[in-house]
């Protein structure tokens, strides 16, 4: 039998000690937590001693690429945080990789990179679409699958939709193609005009949460039957601008973590 794992992002609790954000995540029965790791050692250390004590496992994310738009700079960043993170031993690493405004040939070599430095590590790299990245649009995505055949995915389809302005009713192909790619779901609901919605239980937001919940259904069937050992999902709402805010108050329309843990609710009940 598949295991299912579920995540808790650190993305949105940055502010908590280690420690606090930890007991937080134990409180709310997550199995894991999803986090991008200092690249000082020993603060890095800190945390993976911490997490490793308290029974949860790690998932590494690599997105500080963000900052180094320059091809050269983002290549080298890349390669170090990278590394820094499969130091870290996680399950897996979840990169955002490359910009798409690099060339063809610019981005194959960061996803070249990204493979050897898994191999070197022994840790699976796993590349997550995601708006503004080689991934950011279907149309920029699949000639990049097709290339790198054993490419592996990190399935954020809010961004998509964001990206498409659709609930990609038009985009059955290329999802056939994506989805065997999957590895790992970002399990956050968006909708055309966004990457995340207000509150997903909601219902005025029903049709955008059963378009994900059937994508990420076919992505679970899909690492079934390759007998995959398990299968991970984080929820990720985000904290503001991801969450909306009133205007002139600044006040949430609604709290990510309490959102988070809703859905691991709806994920254990669903696939556990």
């Amino acid at each position: 039998m598949m295991e299912i794992l579920i995540f808790a992002p650190h993305w949105g609790s940055n502010a908590l000690a280690p420690q606090d954000f930890i007991e937080r995540v134990l409180e709310a029965g997550f199995d894991g937590i999803e986090m991008s790791l200092p690249l000082d050692a020993a603060e890095r250390e800190d945390w993976t001693g911490r997490i490793a004590a308290a029974g949860l496992h790690l998932i590494a994310q690599q997105w500080e690429t963000v900052f180094h738009p320059g091809f050269e700079d983002h290549r080298d960043a890349l390669e170090r945080y990278l590394n820094n993170a499969c130091l870290a031993r996680p399950l897996f690493v979840n990169s955002h990789t490359g910009k798409d405004y690099y060339t063809r040939a610019q981005n194959l070599e960061l996803l070249d990179l990204a493979s050897t430095v898994a191999a070197d590590h022994g840790v699976p790299v796993y590349h997550e679409i995601h708006r503004s990245r080689f991934s950011g649009h279907p149309a920029l995505a699949l000639p990049y699958l097709q290339d790198r055949p054993g490419l592996e995915l990190t399935a954020d389809l809010s961004h998509w939709c964001c990206a498409c302005e659709s609930l990609l009713q038009d985009q059955h192909d290329t999802l056939a193609l994506a989805l065997p790619h999957a590895r790992h779901i970002h399990a956050r609901v968006g909708h055309a005009q966004g990457p995340q919605v207000s509150d997903f239980r909601a219902p005025e937001w029903q049709a955008e949460l059963e378009a994900h919940l059937a994508w990420w259904d076919r992505i679970v069937a899909l690492r079934r039957a390759a007998g995959a050992p398990r299968m991970t999902l984080t929820p990720e709402f985000g904290p503001a601008p991801y969450t909306a805010a009133l205007p002139y108050s600044g006040e949430l329309v609604s709290n990510a973590w309490e959102l988070n843990v809703a859905m691991r609710d709806l994920l254990r009940s669903r696939y556990a």
